[in-house]
């Protein structure tokens, strides 16, 4: 028999037959107990041993971060903590760690000082539970869309469009930068660049999604995306994971039905599959927020928080009349509010999100048809020519988390939106020509997965919920 995951004899699948586990030594107490986990499970797994069966060399090489093997027989534990142990005598060091210098001692390490060793701290219970929530969401990701019929589309990495227009991106360059071409001008001469102009990381597949949602009607992206933002709070990184479906034929309140039913899905499948890792993650939350004084505290738990999403259908209203409602809100009678909202055309803050979901609607809310001033020029004009019809999805202690509209499909429309913002049409030739041969209404969003992994198993920092964090100063490891 290979080898055994310790998830599977937990579960009690090898009761009293021989096996052979292989892990990382998490404690060794007595010469006699070893805490083994395999990142399976959460659980770590009881090895009993039988130290007059060993020698003393490897007697002392069993130490916190070394690797092992062990052999033995799956016997019904008799202490408390554990339903099934392994009694062995044989146990194989595979990778001796030294216990002076290993980092991650059985004690609590703050998030601050395990993501300066990233490499290691997988190694630790809040990640290793993290990992696999994270895994079973890129699963259910995919599951959800193929099961729906979507066809995954690989848009590219290197670009030389600005889905956004916001001009905050990584240049792909292979010039010699202590000797740049220049154009008279002085400008850098991206014509002598390896692509023949200038290209970046893409902030977004959303422009070379709808050329395939034109053609194969429903499509989804998953993939890296890229955003050079100098920005170095609790929720931003410089690289990040979107999931991105385009479809044709679609509106606005069809996007909004999709985008409902598949965050429910996503939320449902994590309670389905990951409850073991939610419950622990639950608990380390109520230990974290125990610390903070009592306005500050959230007022729902983790998994209460998941069901308030699964469970509630979402209220969809209007920008305007989530204004109206803001505008008359306490908090901004009393400026309570950081950011006051005063008239129509404000961008709204995290605050004003969670305000309608927390304490006003009391379940998750769409927002839909915003101002026009304050969106990006693919999104679909409305009638009034003031707004457009974009929506944005918004969930308790987090806010916006995912952000879409129907598109714009109208070519002379499109056209103006884009002269408006500076672009040249020729940058944008390929994409003007899906709204000139055979245009649809179609409509799609963007659902930031470490948005969407930092909500499910509630860690206040996004840099904690994607295995090597790219920031402001940081791209370590």
């Amino acid at each position: 028999m290979g080898k055994i995951k310790i998830k599977d004899i937990l579960n009690g699948k090898y009761l009293q037959q021989e096996v052979t586990v292989k892990g990382w030594v998490r404690t060794f107490r007595s010469n006699r107990f070893i805490a083994l986990n395999d990142g399976s499970c959460l659980t770590n797994l009881q090895i009993v041993v039988d130290f007059e069966a060993l020698d003393e060399q490897t007697l002392k090489q069993i130490t916190t971060g070394a690797s092992i093997a062990a052999r033995g027989v799956v016997v019904e534990s008799l202490g408390k903590g554990q339903a099934y142990e392994i009694q062995t005598s044989e146990i194989e060091i595979i990778g001796v760690s030294d216990p002076e210098k290993y980092p991650l001692q059985p004690k609590k390490h703050s998030l601050e000082f395990l993501r300066e060793i990233a490499h290691l701290r997988v190694r630790t219970n809040t990640f290793g539970a993290i990992y696999r929530v994270r895994h079973n969401l890129i699963y259910a990701v995919h599951k959800y869309f193929h099961e729906k019929g979507f066809f995954n589309v690989h848009t590219p990495i290197i670009t030389g469009s600005d889905a956004e227009g916001a001009g905050e991106m990584f240049t792909v360059s292979a010039l010699d930068l202590d000797h740049l071409p220049r154009t008279d001008d002085g400008q850098v001469d991206f014509s002598a660049d390896f692509f023949g102009k200038h290209t970046n990381l893409t902030v977004s597949g959303q422009l070379e999604g709808e050329t395939a949602a034109l053609a194969l009607t429903e499509i989804y992206t998953f993939g890296p995306t890229f955003r050079a933002e100098n920005s170095n709070t609790s929720r931003h990184l410089a690289e990040f994971w979107m999931i991105e479906p385009e479809m044709a034929f679609y509106d606005l309140h069809d996007n909004m039905d999709l985008a409902e039913e598949f965050v429910k899905y996503l939320v449902s499948f994590a309670l389905e599959n990951c409850m073991d890792d939610l419950t622990f993650l639950n608990q380390r939350l109520a230990d974290e927020e125990k610390q903070k004084p009592q306005h500050q505290r959230q007022e729902m738990g983790l998994l209460a928080q998941l069901r308030f999403v699964a469970d509630n259908e979402f209220v969809r209203l209007t920008y305007t009349e989530a204004i109206d409602i803001l505008r008359n809100a306490k908090p901004n009678k009393k400026k309570k509010f950081a950011y006051l909202i005063d008239e129509w055309g404000a961008d709204l803050q995290s605050e004003h999100e969670r305000y309608l979901v927390e304490k006003h609607f009391k379940k998750p809310v769409i927002l839909y048809n915003y101002p026009a001033s304050i969106k990006a020029f693919y999104m679909r004009l409305n009638q009034d020519g003031k707004t457009v019809a974009a929506m944005d999805v918004l969930f308790p202690g987090i806010g916006e988390i995912i952000g879409g509209s129907q598109r714009e499909e109208r070519y002379d429309v499109l056209v103006e939106k884009i002269k408006a913002i500076g672009i040249a049409e020729k940058d944008l030739w390929w994409y003007l020509d899906t709204r000139r041969f055979g245009t649809a209404p179609h409509s799609g969003f963007g659902l930031g997965f470490e948005r969407l992994v930092q909500f499910i198993t509630g860690m206040g920092n996004i840099r904690d919920v994607i295995p090597f964090p790219r920031t402001p100063g940081n791209a370590e490891f």
